[in-house]
């Protein structure tokens, strides 16, 4: 093979946005915000980490990519949603039209840019034209086969799983560290012996949607391909990443895959509105690194990440999502205070008084009481989640 051109190298890392992704948009209340996108590419700009030439536009999925993941039927119905064909309550039975999900005028192609970006994102990694790929506009890992669910029209995770498996016939590892259960990647895979499922959430006793027990592990040739962590409301820092090192390390080594594509949702910091979790920044320092130090240990640096959750647009997601490119650049993460100009362009608009630095107040919350028992009962379910490989 030709050496490639000065131009043609491998890039190390490419930022997947379009302005197109800004229009998954389902009302100006909604607590799913496509702001978050801006408020992080601004972030990262003030930070000079942003260079033009690593932006790649998202493509919008074509009608047969969604077919790896969706019912033709149920696309459809997505279709003639987004031109006002259906009512609400037409659209209930498919998910859409409800609370979580309403529909919105050009849904369907909104929705269908999204999971482009993560088909994008695939192709320059597997084809080598960057080690790793991130698309912040993706990471709805709700959505199912046949209907929406919990803020996901299209699921971009599974449409892309598939599309690698079509096209590059490659084992993938997919982590999942959004504080909900991952539930439509994993049942789309649930049987399927080359894909590897992980989820890190908060137990669905109190949170939806309300699945991820540590005994959903796959079914038949599938069975030990599915891996769940719940973890205890007002889980820390410590128990999080130990967890996290942990369970990683020995599902890597026991899957071997080919590549890692990790959701990343920033919705299990304390501050976020939706859920019942008490992370820091500190979270979303490590989460990234060790998922870069695998993905070049085990698949030769393959490593395509998306976004998913995250509530608190203003204090946590642009700090947290910056992180996750800062790593993949081998930036140094950043210490200290944010730049200047991004909080006074934005301290105007933000509803709340944004946080100065990147580290999270010291005393942000009280300490919580029942922190050794909520410790020693994570402890307990990561023993028994990996009982099985470690028995293997």
């Amino acid at each position: 093979m030709a050496e490639r051109t000065a131009n043609e190298r491998m890039k190390h890392a490419v930022f997947i946005f379009s302005e197109d992704q800004l229009g998954y948009k389902f009302s100006d209340t909604h607590p799913f915000n496509q702001k978050r996108l801006v408020l992080t590419i601004d972030l990262l700009r003030e930070m000079n980490a942003l260079p033009e030439d690593l932006i790649v536009p998202a493509r919008v999925a074509s009608d047969e990519e969604l077919l790896l993941a969706h019912d033709e039927r149920y696309i459809e119905i997505v279709k003639k949603a987004s031109r006002g064909e259906i009512t609400p309550e037409a659209g209930e039975s498919y998910g859409i039209g409800t609370e979580d999900t309403p529909i919105f005028e050009n849904m369907h192609e909104a929705s269908a840019r999204l999971v482009g970006g993560t088909l994008t994102a695939v192709d320059y990694v597997m084809e080598g034209k960057a080690q790793h790929a991130l698309n912040l506009g993706g990471g709805l890992h709700h959505g199912f086969r046949g209907k929406a669910s919990g803020f996901c029209i299209y699921n971009d995770s599974s449409v892309a799983i598939n599309y690698i498996k079509k096209k590059y016939g490659a084992r993938v590892l997919y982590i999942d560290t959004d504080a909900h259960h991952g539930d439509g990647v994993q049942w789309s895979f649930y049987d399927d012996p080359d894909v590897c499922t992980v989820s890190i959430h908060e137990t669905g006793r109190y949170l939806f949607p309300g699945t991820g027990n540590i005994n959903e592990r796959g079914s038949g040739q599938g069975y030990g391909t599915s891996f769940n962590f719940p973890i205890d409301a007002f889980t820390e820092d410590e128990s999080f990443l130990d967890i996290y090192r942990t369970a990683m390390k020995e599902i890597v080594e026991f899957f071997k895959p080919d590549v890692i594509l990790s959701q990343n949702g920033a919705d299990a910091h304390y501050l976020d509105p939706l859920t019942h979790l008490y992370g820091t920044m500190n979270i979303y320092r490590e989460i990234p690194k060790i998922a870069h130090e695998l993905a070049h240990t085990y698949c030769d640096g393959r490593w395509i990440a998306v976004g998913g959750g995250g509530y608190d647009i203003w204090r946590v997601v642009p700090r947290a999502w910056s992180m996750i490119w800062m790593e993949m650049n081998n930036f140094p993460l950043p210490h200290g205070n944010l730049p200047e100009p991004w909080l006074s362009k934005w301290q105007p608009e933000s509803p709340v008084p944004l946080i100065k630095t990147w580290e999270d107040p010291v005393n942000m919350y009280q300490a919580i009481p029942r922190k050794e028992e909520i410790t020693d009962k994570n402890f307990q379910m990561l023993n028994k989640a990996l009982y099985m490989i470690r028995n293997a």
